[in-house]
């Protein structure tokens, strides 16, 4: 087929020998497999900013460090180059997101280097070495839903021992091979300490996730995971071998009322000796 214009300065360079054919087109990048030497592996193509239907980036990238204070600058004053960058950081999030969760026990495709926005990473293949199907295709008994749903709660888990939170997760981008679920898409995986969506973007996943199992199971229904999953997080209890229960129990406790009008009638009490404070030294 025609190498697509993205993807021939990787021929150039030798990192691609042949384009053989699409894959697939989502919401902020084309995919095609392609050959690199004797490997079949998948370049993933990210659309401009502007060609993207992911309409709430900015929600997403909230939190993201950037290590070069030049290059934060520009990216807050919304310059070309400040716009450049921010795409680039768009796109680096997905490698580095990619190797962080397979260093936390995630199962992920391997990465092999993004290049002028072009991801090169392995391709997940069925038992016949075809492209792995995505879950919303593959029918299962209520055993194999539990299973699977289990795995995918444990990496969920694992992907925030490690920091971040997928923030788009759903049956459209998780692959299933021989071994089970691959967790695919991620440049909009957020840092869970620094983005104040985080806890609601965990909440969406696993609900996503699990209202798609619960058709095969309708008991995983009634599952608290991501209630349970971010109460051990607050609570610095979280480890990536942690066996989860999917049971929570909400605080029942009511309000200490004295305690809180005590603690407000201290903090009243230092103001009015800090502004005492500030009177005197004025006044001296």
């Amino acid at each position: 087929m025609k190498i697509p214009k993205r993807i021939q300065p990787l021929v150039d360079d030798g990192l691609v020998d042949e384009v053989l054919r699409p894959l697939m087109s989502g919401k902020e990048a084309a995919v095609y497999v392609v050959r690199c030497g004797s490997e079949i592996r998948c370049a993933k193509v990210y659309k401009a900013a502007e060609q993207r239907s992911f309409k709430q980036a900015v929600q997403y990238q909230e939190g993201r460090k950037v290590r070069n204070s030049r290059r934060a600058r520009a990216m807050e004053k919304g310059s070309r180059f400040g716009r450049d960058q921010q795409e680039q950081a768009w796109q680096n999030a997905e490698v580095d997101a990619l190797y962080r969760l397979a260093a936390a026990g995630v199962r992920v495709p391997k990465p092999y280097g993004c290049f002028e926005g072009v991801l090169l990473m392995e391709l997940i293949t069925d038992e016949q070495g075809d492209v792995a199907p995505r879950l919303n295709d593959v029918a299962m008994s209520a055993e194999q839903a539990r299973e699977d749903h289990a795995v995918m709660m444990q990496y969920v888990m694992r992907m925030l021992c490690a920091g971040l939170v997928h923030g788009d997760l759903s049956e459209f981008n998780v692959l299933v091979d021989e071994d089970g679920p691959v967790i695919i898409d991620l440049p909009q995986a957020v840092d869970a300490a620094g983005n104040n969506h985080a806890e609601w973007m965990l909440a969406r996943d696993v609900d996503s996730i699990t209202r798609y199992y619960a058709q095969y199971d309708p008991t995983l229904l009634g599952s608290r995971y991501a209630s349970e999953i971010w109460a051990l997080y607050k609570a610095g209890a979280l480890h990536p071998e942690l066996e989860l229960t999917g049971r929570f129990e909400e605080t029942t406790h009511a309000a200490d009322v004295d305690l809180v009008l005590q603690v407000i009638e201290a903090a009243a009490i230092e103001e009015r000796e800090r502004q005492r404070r500030l009177r005197d030294t004025a006044a001296d």
